[in-house]
C-alpha cells in the first residue's frame, strides 16, 4: 500500500511531491477507508478488561505516567458488558448519527494481547462473528505480542480486515523510561520486523512533546518511525489528565513541562509531516481527553475537526506537504 494508490506524483518547484486526495498535503485516514472498503465503516471501541505488564508488576506498577483509559473510552464501552454487548451498544449509538452500515471491533483500551492466547482468540472471534463486524483494529504494546497470535491474526487476515495498532509513544529509551513505558524502542523495532509480511495492517501511536524532548528530538521521531513497516500512524500531543502520576508531576514542577499552544503546535507538526514517509496514512494529528478530566493545555474549545483544517491550511501556507523533506 503507497500513497501513490491517491494518485501518483508531480514536480513542483523541483521537488517530488505526493499527489494525495483532493487538496490535501498528507495522506488522510478517510480517503483510504473509502478506496480500501468503499464506504464508510465506523470503529466501535472495545474493553477486555485486560491489563498491562507496566501496572500489574510483570514488568513494573503504575501503569505509563500520562495515562488514564477514561480520557478516550465512549461510554458504552465498559469491561463488564460482553463484547457482543458492548458491540450492540455501540451499533445503536452510531446508526442514530451516521448511516453506517458496517463496522471495525476496535479493542482500544489497555494491551489487548496480554492475556492468555486462547482467550484472546477467544475474544476475537466473538467480535468477528457479529454480521455487522468486518475486521478487528487492536491495541497493544511492541512487548505483548508472540508467535502464535501474529499466526492467527496472520490467518484472519486472509478474509477480514485486521490491523495491530503498537503505542510507540516515543523513539528515545531516556522518555520511555522517565514515563514508566517499561519497554525500549529496539522492541519496537523487533515488534514490527515479527508482524511485518503477515498481511496484517500495522499502526503506531505517537505522543508529541514528552517531557525532556526537544524540537529537533521530536522531529526526529519522524524520521524514525518512517523507517517502520508503518501503514497508519496516530499523533497525539501531550495533554495533562487528572488521575495521572504525570499530574501529580505537573503540580509538583510545572517548569519541566513545555505544553504546546495551539499556534505552535501548527507549526510543529507540519514540519513533523514534512519529514514523514509520504506512504504512511495519518490517521489522527491530535486527541483531546474530555474537558471535565484534562488540567492542560487549554486550546479554547476547539474540536478536532477545527484544528485538522488549521493544520491543513498551515500546510498550504508553509507550503509544506508530508514526505517534502523525507529522505529513503
Amino acid at each position: 500500500m503507497s500513497a501513490g494508490n491517491n494518485g501518483g506524483a508531480f514536480q513542483e518547484n523541483g521537488l517530488k511531491k505526493m499527489q494525495f486526495n483532493g487538496d490535501k498535503r498528507y495522506n488522510d485516514f478517510p480517503s483510504f477507508v473509502k478506496s480500501h472498503f468503499g464506504r464508510r465503516v465506523q470503529k466501535i471501541s472495545l474493553d477486555t478488561g485486560f491489563t498491562c505488564p507496566n501496572r500489574d508488576g510483570t514488568k513494573g506498577i503504575g501503569g505509563c505516567t500520562y495515562c488514564n483509559n477514561n480520557s478516550f473510552n465512549p461510554e458504552y464501552c465498559k469491561p463488564g458488558k460482553s463484547i457482543t454487548d458492548q458491540l450492540d451498544q455501540g451499533i445503536r449509538f452510531f446508526s442514530e448519527k451516521y448511516k453506517t452500515q458496517e463496522y471495525l471491533a476496535y479493542f482500544q483500551a489497555y494491551t489487548n494481547t496480554y492475556a492468555d492466547t486462547e482467550l484472546v482468540k477467544e475474544l476475537y472471534m466473538e467480535a468477528l462473528s457479529h454480521p455487522s463486524v468486518v475486521g478487528l483494529v487492536i491495541g497493544t504494546r511492541p512487548d505483548c505480542i508472540n508467535a502464535e497470535l501474529v499466526n492467527f491474526l496472520s490467518e484472519l487476515a486472509k478474509t477480514k480486515f485486521i490491523s495491530l495498532e503498537f503505542g510507540v509513544e516515543s523513539t528515545l529509551n531516556r522518555t520511555l523510561e522517565a514515563v514508566n513505558r517499561c519497554h525500549t524502542f529496539e522492541e519496537t523495532k523487533a515488534a514490527y520486523a515479527q508482524v511485518q509480511g503477515k498481511g496484517i495492517f500495522l499502526g503506531a501511536h505517537m505522543i508529541i512533546g514528552l517531557p525532556g524532548e526537544s524540537k529537533n528530538e521530536i522531529l526526529s521521531h519522524a524520521t524514525e518511525i518512517s523507517k517502520l513497516p508503518l501503514h497508519t500512524l496516530k499523533l497525539h500531543h501531550l495533554q495533562i489528565v487528572k488521575h495521572t502520576r504525570m499530574a501529580v508531576d505537573f503540580k509538583n514542577d510545572p517548569e519541566s513541562f513545555h505544553l504546546f499552544d495551539l499556534d505552535e503546535y501548527l507549526d510543529l507538526i507540519t514540519e513533523f509531516m514534512a519529514y514523514l514517509r509520504p506512504d504512511i496514512i495519518v490517521e489522527r494529528f491530535i486527541s483531546q481527553a474530555p474537558a471535565s478530566l484534562r488540567i492542560a493545555p487549554d486550546w479554547g474549545g476547539l474540536k478536532n475537526f477545527e484544528i485538522v483544517s488549521r493544520i491543513e491550511k498551515r500546510l498550504l501556507e508553509k507550503d509544506l506537504w508530508q514526505g517534502k523533506y523525507y529522505r529513503s
